[in-house]
């Protein structure tokens, strides 16, 4: 009996280890671990989804790969990542780092495009405007300003509209058109650009993903979700996922924080390097 209830303790004593493990979504995946001064995650990339944004993410954090330095303006190689802070950090939504100013402002000097298949994401098939004509909440339109900016003068841009007069004018197409846009082209009008050909991700809780300033202008900024964030869907490049130290992300998403979301006390990532 004393043997039984000590192999039962053993067995809670290690399930929280067991629990933070999860399964990896490609055995020939690589694994990258970022040691933090809150703890360590790991994390699989999806080299096969968006194989120029692991590649980018690896080179950095390696020191393959050549940036441009902010401080002297000049280029060099070595490892990116080591020492920078988590500058943004969202309790239940995200945390957000991989910029050498720490400000949420910088990056490598550098700028390349989104890998996202729109399609395979379901964009193509959600309306821009719903049957009970509500705006879809993944737009997150507010205000009548809000539907402007986000829906109506991209596609004025796209269609080569100059003038209110000229929308006015060919307003009975001009409807039809809104009526039938999808979420996947009301981004297209705003420039994103999707690729059919790979085989995307969601946002989800735990995913890794390009933080931006918009399309194709992904550089060395990331942020790793706290929970889903579906209106996020084909805006951001999802490239990997935490597959250890999940409690680790959250226990930096519980820190306290300041003006603009950066930590009070700084969240250090001390390495990240490709797990060998």
């Amino acid at each position: 009996m004393r043997k039984f209830l000590a192999a039962f303790a053993l067995l809670l004593w290690v399930q929280p280890a067991l629990a933070q493990e999860i399964k990896k979504e490609n055995p020939a995946n690589p694994v990258v671990i970022m040691k933090t001064n809150s703890g360590d995650i790991h994390l699989e990339l999806f080299k096969n989804a968006a194989p120029k944004t692991v590649a980018n993410f690896v080179g950095l954090a390696e020191g393959t790969k050549e940036f441009t330095d902010p401080k002297t303006n000049k280029k060099t190689k070595r490892p990116y990542y080591d020492g920078l802070i988590f500058h943004r950090v969202i309790k239940g939504f995200m945390i957000q780092g991989g910029d050498p100013l720490g400000s949420g402002r910088g990056g490598p000097g550098y700028k390349f495009e989104d890998e996202i298949n729109a399609d395979q994401l379901g964009l193509d098939k959600l309306k821009a405007i719903r049957k009970d004509g509500s705006i879809h909440p993944y737009l997150l339109v507010r205000t009548r300003e809000d539907y402007q900016r986000t829906v109506l003068m991209p596609l004025w841009r796209k269609l080569k509209i100059k003038n209110k007069e000229e929308w006015t004018a060919r307003q009975k197409e001009l409807s039809e058109i809104v009526k039938n846009l999808t979420l996947k082209g009301v981004y297209e009008n705003q420039g994103y650009v999707y690729n059919d050909k790979l085989k995307s991700y969601r946002p989800l809780k735990g995913n890794i993903a390009m933080a931006n300033a918009g399309p194709n202008t992904n550089g060395s900024q990331f942020f790793i979700n706290l929970g889903d964030t579906p209106h996020l869907t084909g805006k951001h490049t999802v490239f990997g996922k935490v597959i250890k130290g999940m409690d680790v992300v959250e226990k930096i998403g519980e820190t306290k924080v300041a003006q603009g979301s950066k930590p009070v006390k700084d969240v250090k990532i001390i390495t990240l390097r490709l797990k060998k």
